[in-house]
């Protein structure tokens, strides 16, 4: 057994630890007993465990990457620049993984996880062609790529289901763009996290992972049973047959808290269908929670006291 552990353990940099879902894919990390360093920009303000090896660094600049990427087998490149950096979120991100690449190769890394978003149905989103973009990149410096792909992440410290939530808090009754029947098939954090983790010892993963929960809606039903499980009459909503990105985006900005340079490109992607249409390996994202359980989960963890 103590064999075994060992040929698993491996040396592991994770991007994005102080994130949302960086921040829940660390404690399963450290759980399967991998040695974790974090590359942060500002280590004064990271709240990390002791055990975690804390590398000062910022792909935009190269700073620090040499150093966080030496030793490293597996490294988990979970940073998108959307609504969180100054200036063209799609530029940022083309930078930003170009310059990891590069230092990923230097190193010798032999697996990059990314998490991007599931094939859309169409010609996809700037929000969804970044992303892809970022993986094609990645995928140039490691033997080993994995391009794990979700639609919404169902969590408490989600931005997609925030502003699910605050729209059906805030708006009893509203008005329905013509995206609000896309289907699409959200999961769990939790989930998306186990997976995650999973793929770091993985034998031979495909290079696209496509990860989904248990159930396929439309973003109109997700408002419905979100209500319903939250003791909330369901809104009434009236339909349109067209409600622009931008006009979404101002509408949203009036009603939730998410920033107007995140909300907009989040917006932008809701015409596209996200389902998997390629389930992935056994073992990975093997019985994932219905929807109904994924915010249930995620409501439990928001009234949860802070630790």
């Amino acid at each position: 057994m103590d064999t075994e552990k060992t040929e698993k353990t491996k040396s592991i940099l994770l991007t994005g630890a102080t994130g949302a879902v960086g921040g829940a894919l660390l404690p399963k990390l450290l759980k399967q007993g991998h040695e974790v360093k974090a590359l942060v920009r500002r280590p004064q303000d990271a709240k990390l465990p002791a055990t975690v090896g804390v590398v000062k660094g910022d792909v935009l600049s190269s700073s620090g990457l040499d150093e966080a990427l030496e030793g490293v087998d597996v490294a988990y490149y979970m940073i998108h620049s959307m609504g969180r950096s100054e200036g063209d979120f799609e530029h940022n991100d083309r930078v930003g993984a170009g310059n990891f690449a590069a230092a990923a190769e230097r190193a010798g890394v032999r697996r990059i996880v990314y998490l991007g978003g599931l094939p859309p149905s169409g010609g996809g989103s700037a929000h969804l062609s970044s992303r892809a973009e970022v993986a094609e990149i990645l995928a140039t410096a490691v033997p080993e790529p994995v391009h794990a792909r979700a639609a919404m992440v169902i969590g408490s410290d989600s931005a997609s289901f925030t502003m699910l939530t605050q729209l059906v808090h805030r708006l009893p009754i509203m008005v329905g763009p013509k995206w609000i029947e896309t289907r699409t098939q959200p999961i769990a954090a939790d989930d998306v996290t186990s997976a995650l983790a999973e793929l770091a010892d993985f034998a031979a993963p495909p290079t696209d992972v496509e990860l989904g929960g248990a159930d396929v809606v439309s973003y109109r039903q997700m408002m419905e049973r979100f209500a319903r499980i939250d003791g909330r009459r369901e809104p009434l909503i009236i339909p349109v047959p067209v409600l622009s990105p931008r006009l979404s985006s101002y509408w949203v900005r009036f009603v939730t808290s998410v920033e107007p340079a995140l909300a907009r490109p989040l917006i932008d992607g809701l015409k596209e269908e996200m389902i998997v249409r390629t389930p992935p390996p056994q073992g990975i994202n093997d019985n994932p929670m219905t929807f109904d359980e994924a915010v249930e989960r995620a409501m439990q963890e928001s009234s949860s006291p802070a630790q």
